[in-house]
């Protein structure tokens, strides 16, 4: 919703600028312009990016618009979610956790948190590393790098799409002046007609070196970072969750533990101790 809204404001600020100076729209609606400099990014992104790449950015790029960063609560519920389990845990047996873990989509307690049960990524990441505790006892030292590893793997992943539309928005320039001389090359053809036909050309081709800019900085550039905090902000929870379960396999308390993943969370988002406490009083 909020690109949405950035995305009017840009289009009203530049194009509503140009209006107010005495420009006419008709102006710079060229849509051939448009199919160049569109055409020719969107080729030379399926030239620079294997199969599953671009399907996979595209599939990304929808997450600009459909993105919902982690709030207080959530981070509040994940603590919560964590502690009633490593609480299961301390109380019936490690093993205990092995149907939540094991098939989390039929865990009750799982399921009472449906925000983070949606979160493939990071339920799978909570259910995993608690089988590797179920597998076997495991060094403190080495399950902290087990988990830093595939935090740093995931995210390493989730970066690819950002990376992959950056590229696309560092093209769009060069792509307009591609456009843009093109129009120049018509232009040239004219060069007989009446001035008033001419400046029509050359002001059509200029509109293309103006898209491409626009586009690149204006549009592309800034969903490329959107999707870049939104995959901080993913492994911000998952750094929460590695320090929540590296404090209990190193043999702290359930509420202790919870309270090192709390620390770990940004300060914007992290809920109070006070909150926390009221969230999970009742449930040890």
């Amino acid at each position: 919703m909020f690109a949405i809204i950035g995305i009017v404001v840009v289009i009203a600020c530049v194009f509503g600028g140009f209006m107010l100076e005495g420009g006419h729209m008709g102006v710079l609606w060229q849509p051939i312009e448009l199919l160049i400099i569109g055409g020719a990014a969107l080729g030379s992104f399926f030239i620079a990016s294997p199969k599953s790449i671009a399907i996979g950015t595209f599939k990304h790029v929808m997450h600009v618009f459909t993105g919902k960063e982690p709030s207080a609560g959530d981070y509040q519920d994940l603590l919560t979610l964590l502690f009633e389990l490593i609480n299961i845990a301390r109380r019936d047996g490690i093993v205990a956790l092995e149907p939540h873990v094991s098939k989390p989509e039929q865990s009750a307690t799982l399921n009472k948190y449906p925000a983070i049960a949606k979160n493939k990524q990071l339920a799978h990441f909570i259910c995993d590393n608690i089988k590797c505790l179920l597998s076997e006892g495991i060094d403190a030292h080495r399950y902290d790098d087990l988990m830093r590893t595939d935090i740093a793997t995931m995210h390493h992943h989730a970066m690819i799409a950002p990376g992959a539309v950056t590229k696309v928005a560092d093209s769009l320039p060069g792509l307009g002046i591609v456009a843009a001389v093109l129009g120049i090359v018509l232009t040239m053809g004219k060069i007989n007609e009446p001035p008033e036909v001419l400046g029509h050309s050359i002001g059509a081709a200029l509109v293309g070196t103006f898209l491409g800019i626009l586009m690149s900085y204006g549009f592309v550039g800034p969903m490329a970072n959107n999707l870049e905090y939104q995959a901080k902000a993913q492994q911000h929870m998952l750094h929460v969750v590695k320090e929540v379960l590296a404090a209990f396999n190193s043999g702290f308390s359930p509420l202790l533990s919870v309270e090192m993943g709390r620390r770990a969370i940004p300060e914007d988002v992290r809920p109070s101790m006070d909150d926390m406490e009221g969230a999970l009083r009742g449930k040890k």
